[in-house]
């Protein structure tokens, strides 16, 4: 069986390789994909056949995707965290020089110089002016960083070897980060006790409700004079007016960030960069291969990794016959599908069942043959989203 793969965005042909193509079909047009690899592009609920099972994003973020609707539909949404990791964090340490030392300016004033065509005149112009673009060094500075997940983490490591002080908050801190994390990174019992001890405070936070327009005015008014903000997340942790204003009033120093928007573009107290945080080849191919590995241990055994909107389950074959199916999270919809297979006298060989807020996931692993009229069952049980059979099941 050949598996039709509709990509919507260019993708890392290192990622595409982990596809194998006497399996996989992959392109950019297909009217009835079982599943949707793409990057950046904003995905509607209009491009999302009734035949898609799974869509995988080559990145973290997932704002881009209607997650909501894919629940709905019981469509498992990837991504790839962590896979990007080392390009942001490298970005964010260009960032932390950028913010302590003259260098933009310095470039900047150096090509006004063209004109001067002779060096020993160039040179003693320098030197005569460079004190205009004096900075400071990090070592002895203090790091708050906010998020301390995979970049979190690698963000806060990279600023210990540069000999910062480095302070973190992380309510929601896992204990897989927390053994990454350096016994050197000192833990702040909150947001306001990270901004009021911070020279440089860093964020890595998804956008959620709960974080979008986290850092506001009422957080701006502790940070201590001459912070040095940097937001290599998502645009949205930021409430824009509060940041102008703590600016306008130097109660920030600067805002360094990957999302330029109208208003902050021209500020001389602002650096921005196009939203390069994951744009390195080695960043783009993590992720693509990630991506591509997660939707193929998927489509082709039923296990989930990364899902954002699914519970993580991987259950080792037992047999050739599995099932997948998706389920609101209520009582007794499990054993009704249960009492199907024992009516049908088909053997359960092994099975995993894990829930995610409203969604139950499940996989049963069967003695089989599996017919179509059984499928058909479980799809009519109220409460049941979908129903899938992966491997050799057939009647």
């Amino acid at each position: 069986m050949t598996r039709q793969i509709l990509t919507l965005n260019q993708i890392s042909v290192k990622g595409l390789e982990r596809l194998p193509r006497d399996s996989y079909e992959i392109a950019s047009e297909f009217s009835s994909p079982e599943a949707i690899l793409l990057r950046s592009h904003k995905l509607s609920t209009q491009e999302i056949p009734e035949s898609v099972y799974a869509i995988a994003r080559a990145g973290a973020g997932v704002n881009n995707i209607p997650v909501e609707h894919c629940t709905a539909r019981g469509i498992p949404v990837f991504n790839t965290p962590g896979a990007n990791a080392n390009a942001v964090k490298e970005l964010v340490a260009t960032g932390l020089l950028l913010g302590s030392r003259g260098v933009v300016d310095g470039i900047s004033y150096v090509q006004t110089l063209a004109s001067i065509e002779d060096d020993a005149e160039l040179n003693k112009t320098l030197e005569a002016n460079k004190k205009h673009f004096k900075g400071s060094e990090l070592v002895g500075k203090t790091l708050g960083v906010v998020g301390l997940g995979a970049i979190g983490s690698m963000v806060a490591e990279m600023a210990l070897t540069l000999g910062m002080e480095v302070i973190g908050y992380d309510p929601a801190l896992s204990v897989e980060a927390a053994w990454r994390l350096s016994s050197q990174v000192r833990k702040a019992d909150s947001l306001a006790a990270l901004f009021s001890r911070c020279d440089y405070i860093s964020l890595h936070l998804p956008v959620l409700d709960s974080t979008r327009g986290l850092i506001n005015t009422e957080l701006l008014k502790v940070v201590r004079p001459g912070t040095c903000l940097l937001n290599f997340a998502r645009k949205e942790i930021v409430d824009e007016a509060s940041l102008i204003q703590a600016l306008d009033d130097g109660i920030l120093r600067q805002y360094i960030a990957d999302f330029p928007t109208h208003a902050l573009i021209g500020r001389k107290d602002v650096i921005l960069m196009p939203h390069i945080g994951a744009s390195t080849d080695e960043a783009e191919d993590n992720c693509a291969i990630m991506a591509a590995e997660q939707l193929r241990d998927f489509l082709e055994n039923g296990n989930i990794k990364n899902a954002v909107n699914f519970p993580t389950l991987q259950l080792e074959r037992e047999s050739g016959c599995r099932l997948s199916v998706t389920n609101e999270n209520v009582p007794k919809i499990l054993g009704s599908v249960l009492a199907i297979l024992a009516d049908e006298n088909i053997n359960v060989i092994d099975m995993l069942n894990k829930s995610r807020d409203e969604i139950a996931y499940n996989l049963i692993d069967v003695s089989g043959p599996v017919g179509t009229d059984v499928l058909d069952r479980m799809r009519s049980l109220d409460g049941v989203i979908n129903v899938r059979l992966i491997g050799d099941c057939g009647a």
